[in-house]
């Protein structure tokens, strides 16, 4: 209870939602960027795949900023945290790549609109799995 009252009072750019949001459009970002090039440059033939190689350098971005800017006060040891993170984030990935499976290989809707999908369920598991599971804060 004392952290989320502290939370609170907090100006909301400092609050630790704030960070969140902001390592997660500059992860998210990353994600696309990758995405993007993999299906625009590199001409993979599957958005799915194409996804799931976008997720690594995505998850990376993530947990560097989760670790150094919105979760920095945790004492969870660095391995256990690596540890947990990449269960985690394996986990949503897993679940983001068969969305947009699902969404543009079998459907043939666009890859933009399921990318969007994908990310808002990726945001509500990973806020909650970081702050409960990987740094426990």
């Amino acid at each position: 209870m004392r952290a989320g009252v502290a939370e609170l009072a907090a100006p909301f750019w400092q609050s630790r939602p704030f960070r969140y949001i902001v390592n997660g459009v500059v992860a998210t970002a990353v994600h696309f960027a990758v995405l993007t090039f993999n299906l625009k440059v590199l001409g993979f033939a599957s958005a799915g795949l194409a996804n799931m190689v976008a997720a690594v350098f995505g998850i990376t971005t993530s947990f560097a900023g989760s670790r150094i800017y919105v979760f920095h006060g945790s004492a969870e040891p660095l391995l256990r945290q690596i540890y947990r993170f990449i269960l985690l984030y394996v986990s949503i990935a897993l679940l983001h790549g068969a969305l947009l499976y699902a969404w543009t290989d079998v459907m043939s809707l666009n890859y933009i609109a399921g990318f969007g999908i994908a990310t808002v369920m990726q945001v509500i598991f990973s806020y909650w799995g970081n702050k409960v599971l990987v740094f426990k804060v």
